[in-house]
């Protein structure tokens, strides 16, 4: 098996591409770059230069015109420190191999990328199985791709050497292990539903949202527990439940894995049985990252994506957290508070209109409004207990 990992003890040095396409603009391109760098940055690599090229498709063969990769490769050889190439979009195992034969090299996508960041935060025996699935299904349709330097020169007799035998093998035990990693994953979940069903009957809700919004830091705050949280994408694989109880109504609260921008289709797979946690909520609580400029494009990509596993129509509360943050970047020290205010207004009244008014703005680390947003989340779990348990809602409030 052929692994391209990225080297958390030696920094290394990137250059990151982006193609802006048919339909996208330069800003969302630069926006995309951005949360690559973040990516990048959480691996451990250092981002040296952007490139970006405009092209209504992608090359088939080299992704990028011919033009731009010699382009790209005076800058390698001038720079001479770059160690590896990181592209925004899904590349096939050909055009890496082509595009590393052009600029001498290491070349891998934003799939590659974001599989390597979670391997590295992959803790416990789920989180690790469900990763190296994901790898092992990014890895079988490159393998041909991936043995394309092995092939010889020319064509006709005499050119067919062990390569064609060793794809084949290598095919073959790629899908022997992705066959045991999922019978390995099916005994995995079958423990944890028996786990989920042990809890008994109360309200579940879940925190869902993008990466990187806050989702540990409420969780915390919520259930004053000490999930682990850091400014960086991906910091939660593994689903957290706790038991808390609010004004003498329990429920079960669990921070999940957040989502991103074109995640893999692979590890939305191999993660399903992770997020049945969220398919299996009475509640949601999506938290959205309002000082991030491009919050609204993030909420459009959790729901799109909650969708696309089967999840829509469930009661759910907004929360829009780091309100501090937005304010700093919004307001200046000039702006008179009247202003401010009216502001703050119309974008409050705005997303109450948009969410059925099922919002909170709040901001977990100076404790905005968490009162408030513990009496919404009262709200809609005795609402759900009145509904599910009818006969338990008497002892709890």
């Amino acid at each position: 098996m052929i692994e391209k990992k990225i080297n958390n003890e030696k920094e290394e040095r990137a250059i990151l591409i982006g193609l802006i396409k048919k339909g996208e603009t330069e800003q969302q391109v630069t926006e995309y770059l951005d949360e690559l760098h973040f990516l990048a940055e959480t691996a451990g690599v250092i981002t040296v230069k952007r490139v970006t090229q405009k092209m209504q498709n992608p090359d088939s063969k080299t992704y990028l015109g011919k033009g731009k990769l010699e382009e790209i490769k005076s800058f390698i050889v001038s720079r001479g420190n770059i160690d590896l190439v990181i592209f925004d979009d899904e590349l096939t195992g050909s055009q890496i191999t082509n595009i590393e034969k052009v600029l001498g090299k290491k070349t891998i996508d934003r799939s590659d990328l974001i599989l390597d960041i979670f391997a590295g935060r992959a803790k416990t025996a789920r989180a690790k199985t469900q990763v190296e699935l994901a790898q092992y299904q990014y890895l079988l349709p490159r393998l041909k791709g991936m043995w394309k330097h092995l092939e010889r020169q020319g064509g006709g007799v005499g050119t067919r050497g062990p390569g064609e035998t060793e794809i084949e093998t290598d095919r073959r035990l790629v899908k022997d292990k992705i066959s045991l990693l999922r019978e390995r994953l099916a005994e995995i979940d079958k423990q944890s539903f028996t786990q989920r069903k042990e809890r008994g009957e109360f309200i579940r809700v879940a925190l869902v949202g993008y990466t990187n919004v806050g989702k540990s830091t409420l969780m915390n705050l919520l259930s004053k527990s000490d999930v682990f949280a850091e400014n960086k994408l991906f910091a939660t694989l593994d689903t957290t439940t706790r038991k808390v109880v609010f004004e003498k109504t329990p429920f079960l609260l669990s921070d999940t894995v957040g989502f991103i921008r074109k995640l893999p289709h692979h590890l939305v797979e191999s993660f399903k049985s992770t997020l049945d946690e969220v398919r299996e909520a009475d509640v949601l609580l999506h938290v959205v990252d309002i000082s991030h400029p491009g919050y609204e494009s993030q909420w459009s990509v959790v729901n799109k994506t909650l969708i696309d596993i089967g999840i829509k129509d469930k009661p759910t509360i907004t929360i829009f957290n780091k309100m501090d943050k937005y304010e700093k970047q919004t307001f200046d020290q000039w702006l008179e508070d009247d202003v401010k205010q009216e502001i703050l207004n119309d974008l409050k009244k705005r997303w109450q209109t948009e969410t059925g008014g099922n919002c909170v703005f709040v901001s977990a680390t100076e404790k905005l409004n968490i009162d408030l947003l513990r009496q919404s989340i009262l709200n809609k779990v005795r609402d759900m207990y009145r509904v599910r348990y009818p006969y338990k809602a008497e002892f709890f409030f």
